[in-house]
């Protein structure tokens, strides 16, 4: 009987260890205007095995949980890819500066990878770079996830008004 006891005791301290070793990571201040948004990051979650995820639209975040912080991290760098930038608050689990640009004054920059898939999308990053000093024209239009931005511009404040705006981008 004792024996069954020990058995049972360490079988319950296995699964909960089990359930412990998940990662749970909540990305804020995500761009997700609109139900397409919702169901991008739903559909780029889905392609990193282990991963769920919960997507609070109105709150503007996304939970991840994952099996691992790898796991995590691999459905980071997948909403990224997607043009998805949020802040986890996380040093070790966060979407990194991949962007490409470099400090200092530009005329001229075209960006890549945005998620901009409605009017509502392309208002934001039209509003956003409006914000941004120097910023003269854009040819940002929804469907695109490519665009070009000309004026007298700091490169790096773009990216980060458009990262913190809640879309992650690439600079060419």
């Amino acid at each position: 009987m004792k024996l069954l006891g020990f058995v049972s005791l360490g079988l319950v301290l296995v699964v909960a260890g089990a359930s412990r070793a998940e990662t749970t990571v909540v990305l804020k201040d995500t761009h997700l205007c609109c139900g397409m948004c919702v169901a991008a990051v739903n559909k780029i979650l889905k392609t990193v095995d282990g991963v769920k995820g919960e997507v609070d639209q109105a709150g503007k975040k996304v939970t991840i949980t994952a099996p691992d912080a790898a796991a995590a991290q691999k459905a980071l760098d997948a909403l990224a890819a997607g043009g998805f930038h949020g802040d986890t608050g996380n040093k070790d689990l966060a979407i990194k500066d991949d962007s490409g640009a470099k400090p200092g004054k530009v005329k001229s920059l075209t960006v890549s990878g945005v998620h901009d898939c409605c009017g509502m999308c392309n208002g934001a990053i039209k509003a956003t770079l409006k914000k941004v000093d120097g910023v003269k024209a854009d040819t940002a239009k929804a469907k695109s996830d490519t665009f070009e931005v000309t004026g007298d511009f700091d490169a790096q404040e773009l990216v980060k008004a458009l990262n913190a705006a809640g879309f992650h981008v690439k600079v060419k």
